[in-house]
């Protein structure tokens, strides 16, 4: 069981656990869609390199699948091994954003501007609609930059971005995209890699909460640890591989344990008080590959990421209600490549505003 200590609770939070809730706010993100298929949008822009063709583009698709295919949602899509960023409405890809060869996207946002953050195991960057690059943090700037990764990001307000390096030791950063400074970089524990420089699996992900605080898994020590601003602990979660954890807006936290395809939702007092196991879904909609990450919509409902594999099986996007009903599965391997993090584009929130996205 977790150790829980003095955590520092979301005020004013209501369970969304309850099916067919009405959204808080109006969506944010919709007006801004517009621009992704403006006049000024070039086919290519000038950081882009076109990632090579997938093994996975005949693969098949199964009739009849729950859902409305594409169309289920407006979104923001990107999975490890093909390193091409989707955005998806009315059923279409209508931009997409390629990065070339090697390493992986890991972590994306879309910010109330129409910006696009995201991480991409060397650098975080964020680029306009337009696919002007704005701003980008480099790994290679770091004083050992062969053994630095960083497979995370989170917007906090439109000029700030939280991250973590993964290194010897692992910082978390927070950099301002305005001026460049870097307001926050603190070291944090870490295993003795089994190879030096080995530092691929430390993190995967990393949140501020709507309270302030840092929310981390350590995806190879096996816990979740909450850090108040000066880096003490107020909560932890033993669990086997974090690989994402979300703070809810019930306040509970919802963790993807991506060894034991496992996704569990704890209370503050480390309660298990919903979970899922993909192995739970029919046969027909059964994921290839454990999901790395999961979304909870504003009704309720859980979004999972699956990678599929190399020859394009498996569903990449499984949607169930509370009670663990499959409403939609996405299996467009023609389409999209492997899934790893999705945001829904049509849900409420500022997604820069912590604690608005549950993304």
């Amino acid at each position: 069981m977790g150790l829980i200590v003095n955590l520092v609770l979301l005020p004013g939070c209501v369970s969304n656990r309850t099916p067919g809730a009405a959204p808080a706010s109006p969506p944010v993100l919709l007006p801004v869609l517009d621009r992704f298929t403006a006049a000024d949008v070039p086919a290519m822009g000038a950081a882009e390199t076109e990632a090579p063709p997938g093994r996975w583009i005949n693969g098949f698709t199964p009739p009849n699948l729950p859902g409305h295919g594409l169309a289920e949602h407006p979104m923001l899509y990107v999975g490890e091994g093909y390193n091409k960023i989707f955005v998806v409405r009315d059923g279409k890809v209508i931009w997409t954003y390629s990065t070339g060869k090697s390493s992986e996207y890991d972590d994306v946002w879309m910010l109330s501007n129409g910006n696009i953050l995201f991480s991409r195991m060397g650098y975080v960057a964020e680029v306009t609609p337009e696919k002007k690059v704005v701003w980008r943090y480099d790994c290679h700037n770091e004083p050992d930059a062969d053994h630095t990764e960083v497979h995370c990001c989170q917007p906090i307000g439109l000029n700030k971005v939280l991250f973590i390096v993964n290194g010897t030791p692992p910082k978390l950063m927070v950099v301002n995209t305005q001026t460049g400074a870097v307001e926050v970089d603190h070291p944090l524990p870490f295993n003795k890699p089994s190879k030096p420089g080995n530092v691929h699996g430390q993190f995967r992900r990393v949140r501020m909460t709507a309270a302030g605080t840092y929310l981390v898994p350590f995806l190879s020590m096996g816990q979740v640890v909450e850090y108040d601003q000066n880096f003490n602990q107020v909560w932890s979660y033993k669990i086997n591989t974090p690989w994402a954890a979300i703070r809810l807006k019930n306040g509970d936290t919802l963790i993807t344990d991506e060894k034991d395809h496992l996704s569990r939702e704890v209370n503050a007092r480390g309660e298990t008080v919903w979970e899922f196991n993909d192995s739970e879904l029919p046969a027909a909609y059964r994921l290839a590959a454990a999901p790395q990450t999961c979304t909870r919509l504003a009704n309720g409902n859980t979004i999972f990421c699956s990678r599929g594999n190399s020859r394009g099986a498996g569903p990449q996007l499984v949607e169930i209600t509370p009670d663990k009903h499959v409403v939609w599965v996405l299996q467009d391997w023609k389409t999209l490549g492997p899934a790893t993090a999705v945001q829904i584009l049509d849900e409420p929130g500022v997604p820069e505003n912590p604690g608005d996205s549950q993304h």
